[in-house]
């Protein structure tokens, strides 16, 4: 037994020996490790069986995941394996120590040696299992137009391998197809080319990413990069078209508008807001109703002449001059320097006093030419032989200048004779009114309501008396002397209207003001809600509104506030443009912000039309006696005016009458002309007092015209009397009747009316022997009756006669008065019964009344005049005549005598008389 521990301890007596260190590399996923240097054991003890050889190898420390495996116990070669799964996401490198032992002294491997300790450093190499992540779900950047950006926005992705090779990012790609964007490799966006907002104000690219094993992003990215405008001070907010809704009062026009000022410091701000509608005849909608009709509306003294009236037989001398439209509403003369006119000495006002009126629209620009001469509108001057100038109204740069020279039998001192004014208005081709009233020696300039006193008066001396005539001109001055052949001279460049004198008497501002005054404006809603620190101002016309402030907010909230109103019930469809200018104070400066001008339009739809209707009978049959009565006919006493428009702009449409004026209605003869000898269309005076009318008549029939409702024409018209003194030979006359609103905008339909004359039918014999002629029946009438008799008669025989009928008609003829008189109840009742039935159903026998025969010669001539007379319902032509029906006020008392007339006519006209 000693001896084999002798020869144990001989033969394992030295320990193993391994390298001090070792590096490894393990794929990520995978068990085998590669060692550098190998893993090998060496003993000195070999090749001594167990004690040369290496049974084992141990890892001591941290638990790795590794262990080591004895390949060959005699060359003691082994191998290091993972023990479990190695994942360098986890854990990118491991150390540990590890000894080698050898199989000690025997088989039972007792009195092992081990090595010294050798340190293991294992790297786990990676494998590209991730793809890359962008950070953020989606990017969003915004850009200022015009401008090139080296960086607009980064984007970055990021991979979870644990490797820089595997985990870094080598590139990115914009994936959208044709961007003008780029990116580099580190994730940044730039612009390739300057943006516009106006073009496209937002863009959307996808963006993916690849890590340096080029794996490729799973999910693409958005980007989402905004246009920005460039920061331009000015109005935000606006529509360039506003609809308006005639009747619809005021409505705003930038509700929503608002000024961007980029952030500057403001110390004030100055809009003006101009409504621009030149364009719309004389501006303003105004062309509703003609000059004259506006002056009865606005209250204007009358006796005003009309110096540019419409052309007409009556008024032919402005007939060559040009016009720009043929509505008498907006009737303009246009002067381009080569027209004028003279105006007949019958039209001229002779006696201008040292008060009086002058009038007119007028539109003027500046004057061609560097040297301007004077533009006459008004000129009154020597007829022949001299060249002076009485009174006379130019302009001459753009100076607006009156002329007034007295005469000596007036005054003979030297006086005010020219008056000058230099305005803006005068040059800058819009229509403005001029009103001058002249209080000699006082002058004053009203334009546009606006009272303007002369900047220059200069004195001069009257006019020395003489028996030479003046010539008065429109569009030039007439010059009669001092040259070879009477010319115009000082021709006018422009346009004019509604030009009047009104001698004797001034005008007052509120007529100007009614006669000037615009339909249509702007406006401002809620004042009160106002800050206190803004103003506001407008013009007399309301077409310019100015708004100052300091405060931006209430600047703004003033804008928002700006409305446009209309105040026309059938206000002129089509287009209105607004100018908006602003101008803007700095702290310390005058202007520091250049703020856009802004232009839109007001665009005012159609209104509803009105549709006039005129009803009422359209046949009147009258017997001949009426006609030709003092008073004649009224063919249009049921007359009816009604005006209706349809609402609504969907199914069902809802008709409402409405109520508005008409300017002429016209009643024209249809067929043949009035006849003066023997018929007459006429309406009187009295029928258009209180009323803002005035009447024509011709042969062709009645024009009535003049702004007014609809209920004074109706009174009116149903006050035209037709008048026929010789019906005899007339069956019927008919006439047509249409009104107008507006200058005939609007019309009314049609209406026809045929007035016709119910004429006696000549008796026939009858078995009942009614053989008697009419002019018989005659002086049997109550002398009551018989207007047309001649007063000589003797007043014994009319008693006589009178007596005699009485007497027959109680004795012979009460059955019949009875039986007649309650037909003649009846025939009023039912309408016009011809007078033939009255015979035919006579029961009595009429002879000839001895009394008959001597009546005087004027009375037989009287006779056969009233052959025409016709008996309707037992009434003579002769009585109907003493009846006027047509007096409205009247109608009771009328149809009372009117009924006691018939009595008395069918109790004398129905009897037989037999002596």
């Amino acid at each position: 037994r000693l001896i084999d521990r002798l020869s144990h301890y001989v033969m394992n007596k030295h320990k193993p020996w391994i390298e001090t260190s070792y590096h490894g590399v393990i794929t990520e996923n995978m068990d085998t490790v590669l060692l550098d240097p190998p893993l090998v054991a060496i003993d000195k003890d070999a090749p001594v069986p167990y004690a040369g050889e290496i049974c084992a190898f141990k890892i001591h420390g941290q638990a790795a995941p590794f262990e080591a495996v004895v390949l060959n116990r005699t060359s003691g070669e082994g191998v290091l394996r993972a023990s479990g799964p190695v994942d360098c996401e986890s854990q990118k490198e491991y150390t540990f120590i590890i000894q080698a032992y050898d199989c000690g002294a025997g088989p039972s491997g007792a009195d092992w040696k081990k090595s010294h300790k050798a340190v293991v450093h294992i790297q786990v190499d990676d494998v590209n299992e991730f793809a890359p992540v962008f950070r953020e779900p989606e990017y969003k950047a915004s850009v200022t137009e015009g401008k090139i950006y080296d960086s607009i926005l980064q984007v970055e992705a990021w991979d979870q391998d644990c490797s820089p090779q595997y985990s870094q990012i080598c590139n990115y790609d914009i994936v959208s197809a044709g961007t003008p964007f780029a990116i580099d490799r580190n994730g940044n966006i730039r612009n390739t080319e300057r943006l516009s907002y106006d073009k496209q104000q937002s863009y959307k690219i996808m963006v993916t990413a690849y890590d340096c094993g080029q794996k490729r992003a799973k999910e693409s990215v958005a980007v989402h990069i905004d246009v920005k405008p460039v920061c331009k001070p000015g109005w935000q907010g606006w529509n360039k078209r506003v609809d308006y809704e005639p009747g619809t009062g005021s409505k705003q026009l930038f509700p929503k508008m608002h000024l961007e000022t980029c952030g500057g410091p403001l110390s004030g701000v100055r809009a003006m807001v101009e409504l621009q509608t030149n364009h719309i005849g004389k501006g303003c909608d105004r062309e509703t109703y003609s000059e004259k009709s506006l002056q009865k509306l606005c209250g204007a003294a009358s006796g005003s002449t009309d110096l540019l009236p419409a052309p007409s037989p009556s008024t032919n001398w402005t007939a060559p001059l040009l016009t720009d439209s043929g509505r008498d509403s907006d009737l303009i003369y246009r002067f381009d320097g080569h027209q004028a006119a003279n105006v007949p000495d019958q039209v001229v006002p002779q006696n201008l006093t040292d008060q009086f009126t002058v009038a007119t629209w007028m539109k003027h620009g500046p004057s061609p030419g560097l040297r301007a001469e004077k533009e006459t509108l008004l000129c009154n001057s020597d007829k022949t032989e001299m060249n002076r100038h009485h009174y006379s109204l130019y302009v001459h740069n753009c100076r607006l200048v009156f002329l007034l020279r007295r005469d000596f039998t007036q005054v003979d001192t030297f006086r005010p004779a020219e008056f000058h004014w230099k305005l803006e208005q005068i040059c800058d081709k819009e229509w403005h009114y001029y009103v001058i009233n002249v209080e000699f020696p006082a002058v004053t300039l009203f334009v546009d309501g606006v009272t303007y006193e002369p900047y220059l008066v200069t004195d001069d001396w009257p006019i020395h008396a003489s028996k030479i005539d003046t010539q008065l001109t429109v569009g030039a001055c007439w010059q009669g002397g001092e040259v070879t052949t009477p010319r115009f001279t000082q021709y006018f460049r422009g346009s004019l209207s509604g030009l009047t004198i009104r001698p004797g008497r001034i005008e007052t501002q509120k007529v100007i003001s009614c006669l000037q005054a615009c339909k249509e404006g702007l406006d401002i809603n809620s004042l009160e809600s106002l800050a206190k620190d803004i103003k506001f101002h407008f013009n007399p016309a309301q077409s310019v509104l100015v708004v100052e402030g300091e405060d931006l907010d209430s600047i703004n909230t003033a804008m928002t506030k700006v409305s446009y109103i209309n105040s026309r019930q059938f206000p002129t469809p089509g287009l209105r443009r607004l100018h908006i200018t602003t101008t803007v104070q700095c702290f310390g400066e005058d202007m520091c912000l250049s703020i856009p001008d802004i232009k839109a339009i007001v665009m005012v739809l159609p209104p509803s039309e009105p549709r006039i209707t005129i009803t009422g009978s359209n046949r009147l049959v009258r017997p001949a006696s009426d006609l030709r009565g003092p008073m004649g006919v009224s063919p249009f006493k049921e007359l009816r005016i009604t005006s209706t428009v349809i609402k609504g702009h969907s199914s069902p449409f809802s008709v409402m009458e409405v109520m508005h004026n008409l300017d002429y209605c016209d009643i024209l003869v249809i067929g043949e002309e009035l006849n003066p000898e023997r018929e007459s269309l006429e309406i009187h005076h009295n029928a258009l007092l209180g009323k803002h009318l005035d009447a024509t008549n011709s042969t062709s029939g009645i024009s009535i015209y003049g702004v007014d409702s609809m209920a004074h024409y109706e009174q009116a018209l149903r006050q035209v009397r037709y008048r026929n003194w010789r019906p005899a030979t007339l069956s019927e006359r008919r006439f047509r009747l249409t009104c107008s609103e507006l200058n005939g905008r609007y019309t009314s339909n049609e209406f026809n009316l045929e007035v016709s004359v119910l004429h006696h039918s000549a008796p026939v014999e009858h078995v009942n022997h009614m053989a008697a002629q009419s002019q018989y029946l005659r002086p049997v009438h109550h002398p009551l009756m018989i207007h047309t008799l001649n007063s000589h008669m003797s007043a014994t025989v009319v008693i006589v006669v009178c007596i005699a009928a009485l007497v027959v008609i109680v004795v012979f003829g009460i059955y019949r008065i009875h039986a007649t008189h309650q037909e003649g109840f009846r025939e009023e009742e039912e309408g016009v019964k011809d007078t033939e039935v009255d015979w035919e159903n006579s029961t009595l026998t009429i002879t000839v009344n001895p009394m008959e025969v001597p009546y005087s010669h004027e009375e037989h001539e009287e006779e056969e005049e009233e052959e025409e007379d016709v008996q309707i319902g037992g009434v003579s032509s002769a009585e109907s005549d003493n009846s006027d029906e047509d007096e409205e006020e009247e109608d009771e008392e009328e149809d009372e005598r009117e009924e006691q007339k018939q009595k008395g006519k069918l109790e004398w006209d129905n009897s037989s008389v037999t002596y």
